[in-house]
């Protein structure tokens, strides 16, 4: 994969680019779709989706960090979209009636369905933890001018994670579990997500270099507008 043969402030887009995007959607679609699961590791009962969640965050601090939060704003978005489509697609087979011989209709509502309340909680808290984490990294990142990685990789996850747990459960379970229930399960949730990131900065430390190389780019967010619902930069 060669760089892009068009400078960095056209709408050209690398082959590498195209690649990390498709990461981080694979990643949110598919960890939306296996949270159906319940699972139990280390003692703690988390959704299935954590085992791949957390990717989308190590990717998004990929794409802020080489490409810039005006990039990462569209991939972000981008994501959004594709969810909603996946959402809706998974809501419309539902409810299309099953063949006479099909018995599956009571396992695939029970596995993928989803309540409004639930979803409505998922995508709020998406976007609120993945805005959150590019804006935290593209800010730490001219302010320590461009060193110490690391800080800003897990420090913004440590915010954009716990902004996205905080969300999540307060508004899905705010009212049928007590208090202390959902302070215990967002702690749980935040902690576990934080550790996966942290114990993956070297990996994040190659792929930025990597792309940094074959890019040529690394992009400063001097001037850009951190509006999360600018179109330009």
């Amino acid at each position: 994969m060669d760089r892009p043969s068009c400078s960095q402030e056209s709408t050209c887009v690398s082959s590498w680019f195209v690649v990390i995007t498709a990461l981080f959607i694979t990643s949110l679609i598919s960890a939306n779709i296996i949270s159906a699961k319940l699972v139990r590791i280390l003692g703690f009962v988390l959704p299935a989706g954590v085992i791949i969640f957390p990717v989308s965050y190590i990717v998004g601090d990929v794409l802020t960090e080489v490409y810039g939060y005006s990039r990462a704003r569209q991939v972000i978005w981008l994501g959004f979209l594709c969810n909603a489509l996946t959402v809706l697609a998974i809501w419309c087979a539902q409810i299309l009636p099953p063949a006479d011989f099909w018995r599956g209709q009571e396992s695939y509502e029970q596995i993928l369905g989803c309540t409004p309340r639930l979803l409505m909680a998922s995508f709020v808290a998406y976007l609120a933890g993945e805005f959150a984490n590019s804006f935290v990294l593209a800010k730490m990142k001219i302010i320590t001018h461009g060193k110490w990685l690391w800080t800003r990789t897990i420090g913004s996850t440590l915010v954009g994670q716990g902004l996205d747990s905080f969300v999540f459960i307060t508004l899905a379970f705010a009212g049928n579990i007590p208090a202390a229930g959902l302070v215990g399960i967002i702690a749980t949730q935040w902690l576990v997500k934080s550790a996966y990131e942290a114990a993956a900065t070297p990996l994040t430390y190659l792929v930025v270099g990597f792309l940094k190389d074959r890019e040529g780019i690394d992009t400063f967010d001097y001037d850009t507008r951190f509006n999360p619902f600018a179109i330009s930069q």
